[in-house]
């Protein structure tokens, strides 16, 4: 069972809890730059980017030609200057490093927070404006849903493309101990088809437009409905609550299907096997044959209404979960 990370084991709803700007900027000018590009975006960064600027009343320039780069971040033009911001996989492209940031990156993603880096191009030379870091609280069932998963026999997997840090946190909370972390979209895919080229049956659960590609690429796709519909449009299920339980509950009551129509085809043979040969034989009179056929139908039909019976185990445990610590992720 892979995993995406944000809005699937995290609540998705990020708030920024530290600006840090680099030698030759302020923490106004960090805002201004990022909420200059982010002022448009319905990403959950870009609003809790944007919750920040309307606390600290910074008024924003305009930002022209802003464009997202896949599994990277934002680039516009503001005050004529070119501002890229984006995730640390995008620093090290750009040949930028860290500087004198770098130990306070480290540590903010030791935390489990989310880094992203503002960078700005001028006069053809790219330069470090400093750091933003977003916290995200784990889902209070997510804990219990891999432990519930692990129960029945399923190996849990991690497919974010957060920072390393951040998703290894989050991680060890949870359980999981498979991690691919700063996964592009399209990657995550592949990450996919390489588990099933090992033979593994994978399903994928996600919720955001990134992981529609690899919720195709699973044997099963599952979305979460408070999600994209582009993703549960690529699910095979969609689950109605955002409830990381519900993942057990889909599996639980899908081997309970199977395990009815099983018994559900033994009965209806067995009549068959035992009724025609007695039948053939003329041991068995049409009426009771016919009124075993009946039967038949009967028991196959009651069969499948004890399905009826079943209930999703995430909701008698909802209030019963211990509470997991407000641990900061996104993806």
């Amino acid at each position: 069972m892979a995993f995406d990370k944000t809005g699937t084991l995290t609540e998705g709803r990020p708030s920024l809890v530290q600006v840090l700007p680099a030698p030759g900027c302020t923490t106004h000018d960090v805002l201004r730059g990022s909420g200059a590009l982010q002022r448009t975006s319905e990403h959950p960064l870009g609003r809790a980017v944007m919750d920040r600027v309307q606390v600290d009343g910074i008024a924003l320039p305009s930002a022209q030609d802003v464009r997202a780069v896949p599994g990277r971040g934002l680039e516009g033009i503001v005050d004529g200057d070119e501002l890229l911001l984006g995730s640390g996989r995008w620093l090290r492209e750009s040949g930028l490093s860290a500087g004198a940031l770098a130990s306070d990156a480290t540590r903010l993603e030791s935390e489990g927070r989310t880094v992203s880096w503002l960078m700005r191009r001028r006069d053809g030379e790219l330069a470090l404006m400093g750091l933003l870091a977003f916290g995200d609280a784990v889902k209070p069932a997510a804990r219990d849903a891999i432990a519930r998963l692990h129960a029945l026999g399923v190996a849990t997997v991690m497919l974010t493309g957060d920072n390393r840090g951040s998703a290894d946190a989050v991680a060890g909370q949870l359980g999981i101990r498979e991690v691919h972390a700063e996964v592009l979209p399209a990657d995550k895919a592949a990450v996919v088809k390489s588990l099933r080229d090992q033979g593994q049956r994978v399903a994928m659960v996600g919720d955001g437009i990134n992981d529609a590609p690899a919720l195709a690429a699973a044997d099963v796709g599952i979305a979460m409905s408070t999600g994209a519909d582009v993703a549960m449009d690529a699910a095979g299920i969609t689950l109605m609550r955002g409830d990381p339980r519900l993942v057990a509950d889909a599996i639980d009551v899908s081997r309970r299907t199977w395990r009815t129509i099983q018994r559900g085809l033994f009965w209806a043979f067995a009549y068959n096997v035992i009724g025609i040969p007695l039948a053939a034989l003329g041991w068995l009179s049409p009426v009771i044959a016919g009124a075993a056929m009946a039967l038949s139908s009967v028991s196959v039909v009651g069969n499948a209404l004890l399905l009826r019976r079943w209930r999703p185990a995430a909701a008698s445990e909802a209030t019963a979960l211990p509470s997991v610590q407000d641990q900061p992720a996104t993806a």
